[in-house]
């Protein structure tokens, strides 16, 4: 095994999750998230701090989680992803994404994933 290898070995799993900092209009302060921890929040009025906290809050959680033997969320980093996914639309909306297709001579796969690329 190679010293990388070994070194992430030892990285605290809490700093391994995705953390994100957005605006609440509702709060007039930044929020810290953390997407493996919906239920978590960290409300500040320094960005820079509101992110600090939220790793901080999963940090100690993690830790009672381990003191707990509870199983840990998997980071969304760490999970494998097939690219391949189901969406139920509207029989209206399927009709009209295939008379788009075949206007652009593609297939639907490649004019969804055009569109979602697009978002």
């Amino acid at each position: 095994m190679s010293a990388r290898k070994d070194s992430t070995k030892r990285i605290d799993p809490a700093t391994k999750y995705t953390y994100r900092v957005t605006w609440s209009e509702e709060d007039a302060e930044y929020v810290g998230l953390c997407a493996e921890f919906p239920s978590l929040s960290h409300l500040d009025v320094d960005r820079q701090a509101a992110l600090r906290g939220i790793e901080a809050l999963v940090a100690d959680v993690v830790a009672d989680m381990k003191r707990k033997r509870e199983k840990l969320p998997e980071p969304l980093a760490a999970r494998k992803y097939s690219g391949e996914f189901k969406v139920r639309v509207p029989e209206a909306l399927h009709r009209s994404l295939v008379i788009e297709a075949a206007e652009q001579n593609v297939s639907m796969n490649r004019l969804v994933s055009m569109k979602l690329a697009q978002s």
